[in-house]
């Protein structure tokens, strides 16, 4: 999946591609053909960098229904003849996602289209995961015959369809289908539930990589068969070095941490930054000057899981460099280091959206570090932050973060994160906007009201509007 274009984060469309709550807001507002424009565009040209981190789904259908919006446009996208094309999970998976959402607030044109799309289409396992949590016993029944129908009925479809039982995300339809009333339907069914259970247990039976005994040669033979394979496998290898190293092996792991191959360094310096070994930091910088790019990134990633006090006081010397380990510094300050490192870790805030823009990785870290650090002087950083990333799991740390250095959010960015796209926001919404504003009470309401949210979001909102708002807002 190509790289989505996110619209300026002024207009709807941008507003909407990034999840915020001021999207909504702003929707509710527009003309309602323009914003069921933007809201389709979004459904079918999913806006996210990492859909497996980053919600959407519950944002877009409780859109709809708010503004009363139609299914035909995810409709005609689904039944394209694209489907047939593409049949990667991505054209269609966020589509599919909204139409599980709308079944659950009772729209019943949802429910159809998820039930013939997992009859016909092409990605029609994620339309029976949504079923599986929405659907009635009947209406997932009556979709046996025609998924088993995609699997052949020679040896290899027999092999795929106990893949597909295997891998299920949500077995509920293939066990109801195992007790189906048609021996035709159950018999193949449970005939492939035994396959996969077989499959597994012959997976177990059978590892691979290290086995008792092996030498420190032999675990980083191991771990270099996997980078010439196109594995990384250092991590484990580093964990079996714990287990197969003695006191007498060191001059061998320190040498391989100094100048061996790929599978052995970064092997090594995995294992010394593990057990804190007195020459560990001078490795890794070692490794920073003259490793190739997979010895630097396991060098700069050993580093940050160390948690001595060596370690965060050679990253307070470490954080003015100008290379991925001055930036790995400012991280381990933002994660460990105390308030007189405040200056260094807004240095290194600032420095990163300067030079890699409001979604660069290493802004995860740091803006936690500025909210954890209390670093006042950061606020205006993070408002932009917040603004402008197009990742919403960012803007809520840049929400949380804000929580913490700045007065003004409770009557500001708090109150748009209640309609906001990440339930983990809507929680720190819920927790500090000001309730002087309609808007906020109204919809903390909503959020207690509706089954579909978050229980962690529903206990914050009733602290704060009370059990006896919370009994009104369920009778009424």
């Amino acid at each position: 999946m190509f790289d989505p274009v996110i619209a300026p984060s002024g207009t709807l469309l941008g507003l909407l591609q990034r999840g915020r709550g001021d999207g909504t807001l702003h929707a509710l507002t527009a003309p309602r053909a323009e914003a069921l424009a933007a809201l389709n565009h979004c459904v079918l040209r999913d806006p996210r960098h990492d859909w497996q981190v980053e919600n959407r789904s519950l944002y877009y259908a409780r859109l709809y229904v708010d503004l009363h919006g139609e299914v035909d446009e995810i409709e005609a996208h689904l039944f394209d003849a694209e489907d047939i094309l593409d049949t990667d999970e991505s054209r269609t998976g966020l589509a599919l996602a909204v139409l599980g959402h709308l079944a659950s607030y009772g729209r019943r044109d949802a429910l159809d289209l998820l039930r013939r799309y997992a009859a016909t289409g092409t990605s029609w396992a994620w339309a029976l995961d949504e079923l599986a949590l929405r659907d009635d016993d009947a209406g997932l029944r009556a979709l046996a015959v025609p998924v088993l129908a995609r699997f052949g009925t020679d040896a290899e479809g027999e092999a795929e369809l106990a893949a597909a039982v295997r891998d299920a995300f949500e077995p509920r339809p293939w066990r109801l289908w195992a007790d189906d009333a048609r021996e035709s339907v159950s018999t193949r069914v449970r005939a492939a539930q035994e396959t996969g259970c077989f499959d597994r247990w012959q997976r177990q039976m059978r590892p691979s990589g290290p086995r008792p005994g092996w030498s420190v040669q032999a675990v980083f033979e191991w771990a270099q068969q996997g980078i010439d394979r196109g594995a990384v496998l250092h991590v484990p290898a580093a964990r079996c070095l714990t287990a197969v190293a003695g006191p007498e092996d060191r001059p061998q792991i320190l040498e391989a941490a100094r100048s061996g191959g790929d599978g052995a360094r970064c092997t090594a310096l995995r294992y010394l930054a593990d057990g804190n070994d007195p020459d560990a930091l001078d490795l890794i910088e070692g490794a920073i000057a003259d490793g190739t790019t997979a010895v630097v990134e396991a060098a700069v990633d050993s580093f940050e899981r160390m948690r001595s006090i060596a370690a965060v006081d050679r990253a307070r010397g470490w954080v003015h460099r100008p290379d991925p380990l001055g930036a790995a510094a400012g991280r381990m300050l933002a994660c460990l280091g105390a308030t007189r490192d405040s200056d260094l870790v807004l240095g290194a805030l600032r420095e990163a959206v300067r030079g890699e823009g409001p979604d660069a990785p290493t802004l995860w870290t740091l803006v936690d570090g500025a909210g954890r650090l209390g670093i006042v002087c950061a606020a205006p950083v993070l408002r932009h932050v917040y603004r402008e990333t197009a990742s919403s799991h960012l803007r809520g740390r840049a929400a949380r973060a804000l929580a913490a250095t700045d007065p003004s959010f409770a009557a500001g960015f708090a109150v748009e994160c209640l309609w906001d796209c990440e339930e983990t926001t809507r929680e720190v919404a819920a927790r500090h906007a000001e309730t002087g504003d309609a808007r906020v009470v109204e919809q903390l309401r909503r959020l207690a009201a509706d089954p579909a949210e978050e229980a962690e979001v529903q206990t914050a909102v009733r602290s704060r509007i009370g059990p006896d708002s919370t009994r009104r807002v369920n009778g009424g």
